[in-house]
């Protein structure tokens, strides 16, 4: 048996830095949080070489007093706790004390510092944990730390490292995920020499997300407001419409601290299903606060990961919290003739990055500001919780078209004055929220349909409002029949429609499994299946509704997502999967409809929940504004 030793402090503190500094990013992490938890209202991340040879964080926190700046470089130091009890209400992001003892470790590092009441600040120098310098040293008050070469005395580490490139993104996006939570503090982001982002710390989340996102975003954006006894919720959820294919625009925030949570997830991905195609996900801000007796976030040295008691119930209220949200809308999309809007994304790309003023040029920019709202006869009016989503009024889109025709005069004049950052974009991306102040699909609004004719045998013109509405009959053809499905599942209005002959069956060993797992949710639901032999079963009886289609598809497909079912642990799910064969039935392209049968299709999807998006998520219905073909016909210029 090899020999125990007790291993020297060198290795301790490598092995400790191991846990906590992964990559760059993580550098970055650790030291702004401290930033945070000093105070700081303003703070500047800047590197180079990806984080690989340069951090520098500066902020304008309290600092760290003289006397205290070698004790904050030793393993478990720290100012946010001081005995095993204050885990329990620990409320500072940072609070194990290891932040810059493992940073130390493994880099050279230089910190300068100051405190409000010292007239002098310091400057300490440190290389793999070992003190180099101290001196004291003019400085402004707050806290600089200069981390240079990252990794250069453990080798093995820093060349698993990425190239430059992918370490800035992994910065970057951490930059814009600590803007998102902290509102109230000025973040500015220098990669190379270049500022990549600078939010302004007003705490107008809109500002924030407008900086990162862009206008496209922004203008697509949903007030969330929740409050129960279990936790509170606040923020933006966006339209379907700023949909991604993947789960990087969803941003939690709890306590003010960025996690990760499957739960929350779930949650708000489940509220979304009708209204988003199948593998896309949907962009959010939300701040939830709950109380400390609910959450363990000291589960993973990151404290990206968190644990909540009473996870069914927050589930739950999530769930309906969201999906109240989403049904209080219209979401009808809006299709633009402009050919400028092709290149959208690209202008997005550079627009998000555009720089706020500096702070002497702040109070003469609210003056022009000011004296744009003034002369303009359309002032935009936000939190989008004001609006009232009613019927339509009698005035008229023309009103509106004037309205914004004549705030683009009046801006103009002043706009030259202004520096080329974004200041003056953010009503541009306010009256876009306001497009719609009526519902199309509503029993006043359909008094007013003018049925214009079909399209390509398969989609549907409507006049209406000064807007052009088109139909996709098979998608909404489909989400009517989805939508009858589940109600007469639900309600169990239907019977069992014998077949005769019965159909046959092969199941193979994971089916057969699968069948007797589901045997009694699928005889609630009117099926009649009996063993036929070896491993063939005869289908005697299928639900009413579904007579007429592909049966065997549709057991297979039931039995196929018997995991996922069983994982749900809801029969929600199987009764989507009957609904969604049903859809089956809808009404194709390239069939032509009659008047009378569009009005009562348009009839139907008046009674429906959600009828915007069919069981896939496709749109049914988009739109076009009078404003638009006007500008194509150069009626407007």
């Amino acid at each position: 048996m090899a020999e125990i030793a007790l291993l020297d402090q060198d290795t301790i503190d490598k092995i400790a830095a191991g846990e906590v500094i992964e990559r760059p990013s993580s550098v970055v992490k650790e030291l702004v949080e401290n930033s945070i938890d000093a105070g700081a209202t303003a703070i500047t991340i800047e590197i180079k070489d990806g984080g690989i040879s340069l951090i520098r964080i500066t902020d304008n926190g309290c600092g760290i007093e003289k006397q205290q700046v070698s004790l904050a470089f030793l393993r478990h130091s720290t100012s946010k706790i001081k005995s095993v009890e204050d885990l329990l209400t620990v409320s500072s992001l940072g609070f194990r004390g290891e932040a810059l003892s493992s940073i130390a470790a493994v880099a050279q590092v230089e910190l300068i510092t100051k405190t409000v009441p010292d007239l002098t600040g310091v400057r300490y120098v440190t290389e793999g944990s070992v003190e180099k310098e101290k001196e004291e040293i003019g400085a402004p008050d707050g806290t600089t730390i200069l981390v240079h070469n990252l990794f250069y005395n453990t080798p093995a580490r820093r060349k698993f490292l990425k190239s430059p490139q992918t370490e800035a993104g992994y910065i970057s996006a951490l930059a814009e995920r600590l803007a998102l939570s902290r509102p109230d503090i000025s973040f500015k982001l220098i990669v190379n020499n270049q500022t990549k982002l600078h939010t302004s710390g007003n705490s107008n989340i809109r500002d924030v997300i407008y900086q990162i996102y862009g206008r496209d975003i922004t203008s697509s954006l949903i007030t969330a407001d929740f409050q129960n006894e279990q936790f509170s919720v606040t923020g933006f959820i966006g339209k379907p419409a700023v949909s991604r294919g993947n789960r990087n625009f969803e941003n939690y925030f709890i306590n003010g601290r960025y996690i990760r949570s499957s739960l929350l997830a779930k949650s708000i991905e489940d509220a979304y299903k009708g209204f988003l195609m199948q593998h896309q996900y949907p962009f959010c801000v939300l701040y939830f606060t709950f109380g400390k007796e609910q959450l363990d976030i000291n589960v993973h040295p990151s404290k990206m990961e968190i644990r909540f008691y009473g996870q069914e119930e927050i589930y739950q209220e999530l769930f309906r919290c969201i999906r109240r949200c989403l049904m209080d809308q219209e979401h009808i999309r809006k299709a633009s003739l402009n050919s400028e809007n092709g290149s959208r994304e690209t202008a997005k790309a550079s627009e998000k990055k555009e720089n706020f003023p500096e702070p002497f040029e702040k109070k003469r920019l609210e003056q022009l500001r000011n004296s744009i709202k003034k002369d303009s006869p359309y002032e935009p009016k936000y939190p989008q919780k004001d609006r009232v989503l009613s019927n339509p009024v009698s005035q008229k889109q023309q009103e509106n078209t004037a309205a914004k025709h004549t705030q683009s005069q009046s801006s103009a004049a002043i706009q030259k004055q202004l520096p080329g950052d974004a200041v003056q974009k953010q009503p541009e991306y306010v009256q876009e929220e306001l497009v719609y102040e009526g519902k199309f699909l509503s029993e006043q609004a359909k008094q007013q349909h003018r049925i214009i004719g079909q399209l390509f045998s398969t989609y549907w013109l409507v006049e209406y409002d000064e807007k052009l509405f088109i139909i996709d009959q098979h998608a909404a053809h489909e989400k009517v029949l989805f939508e009858k499905t589940i109600h007469s599942l639900k309600d169990r209005e239907y019977t069992t429609q014998m077949l005769s002959p019965p159909t046959i069956l092969t199941l193979d060993n994971q089916e057969e499994q699968a069948l007797a797992a589901l045997k009694q949710q699928l005889t609630a639901l009117g099926f009649e299946i009996e063993p036929f032999g070896g491993r063939e079963y005869a289908i005697c009886g299928v639900p009413d509704n579904l007579f007429g289609l592909d049966t065997r598809q549709i057991l297979l497909e039931i039995l196929g997502s018997c995991e996922e079912i069983q994982k749900a642990k809801t029969p929600e799910l199987v009764l989507e999967k009957i609904a969604s064969m049903s859809c089956r039935a809808a009404v194709k392209g390239n069939h032509i409809l009659n008047r009378q049968e569009v009005k009562s299709l348009i009839d139907e999807l008046l009674k429906l929940e959600n009828p915007y998006f069919c069981p896939h998520g496709r749109p049914t219905i988009i739109s076009m504004d009078k404003y638009e073909l006007e500008k194509k016909f150069k009626r407007i210029i």
